[in-house]
């Protein structure tokens, strides 16, 4: 049943990785209320994708901290940041990607004048879809760091994985503290892509885990 789990939970590493790539890949860039309109169905898939990957990650994160059964304090406590800042991912999906193309839809013949009435609307939505992504970049940090340390102070994985999770951490802490826009959608790409590196390393060790000294 425990090597069942470990499998299982590395599995939905991977599953909600890929889903993260893709969603990221496929993830338009901003632009007017016409354009945003016109690709409103795009929208509307590429966040559809980041929601169904949410359990996968949150399922393959509960594997990893009953693999890290050393250290309970350190592995559960990331556990649970990570949770909050997959919540946040969950509502900036629903706003910026299911709520704002809907709302958007009702305005698809509406007049310059009313168009303008709306865009404080959206000014309003980029800023809470930035600090949404605020408290997801912080948890994830955060929880990767945990976890890190988690698996450097115990023998359940290898450690280059807990080295190269610190280094990814304090990678992206480094690069807010200095002004780095990690909110847009380059930055956020930048980052994602970062995270999932550590995150599919992380699934593939679980499905096979490695003896170490």
């Amino acid at each position: 049943m425990k090597n069942k789990m470990e499998r299982g939970s590395g599995t939905a590493l991977l599953l909600g990785s890929l889903l993260m790539i893709i969603t990221m890949g496929l993830h338009p860039a901003g632009g007017s209320i016409e354009h945003l309109i016109k690709i409103s169905s795009v929208i509307i898939i590429t966040h559809s994708l980041a929601i169904i990957s949410i359990p996968f990650i949150v399922f393959g994160f509960w594997g990893l901290t009953k693999r890290l059964y050393d250290q309970p304090l350190l592995s559960t406590f990331a556990f649970i940041i990570i949770c909050l800042g997959m919540i946040a991912v969950l509502f900036a999906a629903a706003v910026n990607g299911l709520v704002l193309p809907l709302f958007l839809k009702h305005f698809s013949q509406a007049s310059p004048e009313t168009i303008n009435l709306v865009k404080p609307i959206l000014a309003y939505n980029t800023s809470l879809n930035h600090a949404f992504d605020f408290i997801y970049i912080g948890a994830a940090c955060a929880a990767t760091a945990l976890w890190s340390i988690a698996i450097l102070k115990t023998n359940d994985l290898p450690k280059w994985i807990g080295y190269f999770g610190m280094l990814i951490a304090l990678l992206f802490i480094v690069l807010l503290s200095t002004g780095f826009t990690l909110v847009d959608l380059t930055g956020f790409r930048v980052f994602i892509f970062g995270l999932v590196s550590w995150i599919v390393l992380t699934g593939f060790l679980i499905r096979r885990p490695v003896k170490t000294n």
